[in-house]
């Protein structure tokens, strides 16, 4: 579990900088991990499992500092976004729209989908292809964009 073991060097670096932000996300990362690891059939995460809870954990936090914005609340805003970036360290190299409006445009192609009542099968399609690469909000805006 390569994962556990990155989350607790990136603590003891937190510590040592006396990194509050950082440790408080990298934290939560490692009691996500824990939780997992007991509540579960399986004592060990696929690598795949550990890039869907750091996703959520940063979605989360970026859902928080949207809201605490919405709010004009920047004193709250702004740690969230920070304990974003430290989580987002942790994710595989995000594609950029343009990269996921081609492989949008290649599951279209291949699905023969020709509408909105298509893009469930889509969705799914590019859900798996684009596991950890890609946010789900992101997604879908632009499979929306490409089906109408």
């Amino acid at each position: 579990m390569s994962l556990e073991k990155d989350i607790m060097t990136a603590m003891k670096e937190a510590m040592k900088a006396k990194d509050q932000t950082a440790l408080a996300a990298l934290r939560a990362v490692k009691s996500e991990l824990l939780l997992a690891k007991t509540s579960g059939d399986t004592a060990d995460l696929s690598e795949e499992d550990e890039i869907k809870l750091v996703q959520k954990l940063v979605k989360q936090r970026k859902d928080s500092a949207r809201i605490f914005s919405e709010q004009n609340r920047e004193d709250l805003s702004e740690p969230e976004l920070a304990q974003a970036a430290v989580l987002e360290q942790f994710l595989p190299e995000q594609l950029s729209e343009e990269e996921i409006a081609k492989v949008v445009q290649d599951i279209i192609a291949q699905t023969g989908a020709a509408g909105m009542k298509d893009m469930g099968k889509v969705m799914g399609m590019a859900n798996q292809q684009l596991a950890g690469k890609a946010d789900g909000r992101t997604i879908s805006t632009i499979v929306k964009n490409q089906l109408i």
